[in-house]
């Protein structure tokens, strides 16, 4: 290796702990829970070309693979005549962005010795951007609320007060949403601040050489990585819950030496409700399954992503057309990753994890005062939630862990700080897991009242309640989801519902499918999960042949 790659070699490691303190800033200034509590954020690093050079490790395979499509989607609408330094660009667009209204996708120029050189560029989910509020229930994009074009939120440094009065005058909790505008502006100058230090460093006044390094490596270790896998055509369908019918997802993996297609032909087509995926979303989806099976180790970047082809008919439920309703398209689009996965098990047996819970089980939670006294404030609690992850090749299945969307599990005490409820019960659920010579992951047990004197509608955006995650190998399937009140009463798992005062919503979290033979489990292992009340005498009698 000549000295200018061992250079390069260093620069690129720095890189990641440049776009990491991007992502750290944007956790510790953002207003929204589901950023500063979960991480349902990302961030970047780009060249000139809106090529991928970095992205942080904190943050969802959705934001990052999608954000590594939509900033050449800036640059081509921008056009290079139209950037200028101190300049910052912005859009919520699902098809532009990365799926859905509430994220908002801020991208601004680097600039070096007055030249242009690259972006930055992050992403968050934002707790309301107005419509009818973070649910399935609409029937055009129109209706999910206020979409941004791709767009100047700075001009030279001077930000739009038009836009942000727009968006003021469109949104339930104006300060939260506006102080997210200016929290994604700031991550991305951080980023600034960060990689001009490194770059005086190195005496380097352009990154193309260094973006061209990173990318060609990257993508010949990837291509490398695919010429592995037996070449075939493998297949795999997995029906899903959807809105008010199920969803057939299918797949046709085809490899053939460094080439791999994954294309979703066979899919249902376009639910009328918000639970349709803009094709950028289960791109990105299917490319990070795919890469966390066949190239693990190889760092995230345009380089990587780009011999991953994705493919899906335009106007199915994968590749949703404008105006459909797109704003919970994480239901299915979570959900990709295990229907890919599915295929590659034949090609690549003792690899890839049972199917699991995958979905978030996200709630949007709108307070309002029982009397409808106006004077009183309202509240938007937004409140991420896991089931179990599918059990993997050696090893169990996590427990209320978010896979494959990587965010973390907010804590109570910050639910409860946002707006008037309680969290009655947040644990594990007991049989949950799918059985197996591996488990899958537990699930949980959620309780949710609206204080004295307060009422509350929740949006749900449930799956896996029809359709549990499926073992693998002679594993048993995870046990169903399941959305009720407190007293046994049912309720829908998709669309908005209301809950009086006094009423307890009860969420049932689904569990992880198991992985093998349950009657070949370590007998201590299954000891330890009865002796935590986790596995109860008759289902270890059932599934696992305990004697006991």
């Amino acid at each position: 290796m000549n000295r200018q790659n061992i250079d390069f070699q260093i620069m690129w490691n720095r890189l990641i702990a440049v776009v990491e303190e991007q992502a750290t800033t944007l956790i510790r200034t953002a207003f929204s829970t589901s950023v500063r509590e979960a991480g349902d954020l990302s961030a970047g690093l780009f060249d000139k070309r809106g090529r991928m050079m970095a992205q942080a490790v904190t943050g969802t395979p959705g934001h990052v693979n999608a954000m590594a499509e939509s900033v050449t989607h800036f640059v081509r609408e921008i056009g290079a005549d139209n950037i200028r330094e101190r300049d910052v660009f912005v859009t919520n667009d699902p098809w532009f962005g990365t799926g859905h209204l509430h994220d908002i996708t801020m991208v601004s120029p680097v600039f070096r010795a007055s030249e242009h050189i690259g972006f930055f560029a992050c992403t968050a989910h934002v707790v309301d951007i107005g419509g009818r509020g973070f649910g399935p229930d609409a029937n055009e994009v129109f209706e999910e609320g206020l979409q941004i074009p791709i767009m100047k939120f700075a001009n030279q440094g001077v930000v739009s007060d038009d836009l942000v009065r727009l968006v003021r005058a469109n949104v339930r909790v104006p300060d939260q949403v506006v102080g997210d505008l200016y929290s994604l502006a700031a991550c991305n100058e951080a980023g600034d601040r960060r990689l001009q230090a490194m770059l005086d460093e190195f005496s380097l006044d352009e990154l193309q050489g260094l973006a061209d390094f990173i990318i060609d490596n990257s993508r010949n270790a990837t291509l490398k990585a695919i010429a592995a896998v037996p070449d075939g055509v493998f297949h795999n369908t997995m029906q899903v819950d959807g809105y008010d019918e199920p969803v057939m997802m299918a797949v046709s993996l085809t490899v053939d030496g460094e080439s791999l297609l994954a294309d979703f032909d066979g899919t249902s087509g376009m639910s009328p409700h918000g639970v349709n995926v803009p094709e950028v979303y289960t791109r990105a989806y299917a490319c990070y399954g795919l890469k966390c099976a066949i190239a693990p180790q190889v760092p995230n970047n345009t380089g990587s992503l780009e011999p991953f082809r994705i493919t899906a008919p335009e106007g199915c439920i994968l590749a949703a057309r404008r105006p459909a309703p797109v704003s919970v398209r994480h239901v299915l689009g979570h959900l990709v990753p295990d229907v890919v996965l599915g295929a590659l098990h034949q090609a690549m047996p003792d690899t890839v994890p049972a199917e699991g819970a995958s979905a978030l089980w996200n709630i949007q939670i709108s307070v309002r005062a029982s009397s409808g006294d106006s004077s009183i404030a309202n509240s938007e609690v937004l409140m991420f939630n896991s089931g179990g992850t599918g059990a993997r090749p050696q090893l169990d299945g996590l427990s209320a862990t978010a896979f494959p969307s990587g965010v973390s599990t907010m804590s109570v005490e910050a639910t409860e700080h946002v707006g008037p409820i309680t969290v009655w019960r947040k644990d594990l659920r007991a049989d949950s897991a799918g059985s197996g010579c591996f488990r899958g992951g537990f699930g949980q047990t959620i309780e949710i009242e609206a204080r004295e004197g307060f009422d509350f509608s929740f949006n749900a955006m449930f799956d896996r309640v029809s359709n549990p995650a499926r073992g693998r190998d002679g594993g048993h399937d995870g046990a169903a989801g399941m959305v009720e009140l407190a007293d046994g009463t049912p309720l829908k798992s998709k669309g908005k519902q209301q809950i009086g005062n006094g009423q307890r919503l009860k969420l049932s979290l689904p569990g992880g499918g198991g992985y093998g033979d349950p009657k070949a489990r370590d007998p201590d292992l299954l000891k330890a999960d009865m002796d935590a009340g986790l596995i109860s005498v008759n289902k270890a009698r059932a599934d696992y042949g305990f004697e006991g």
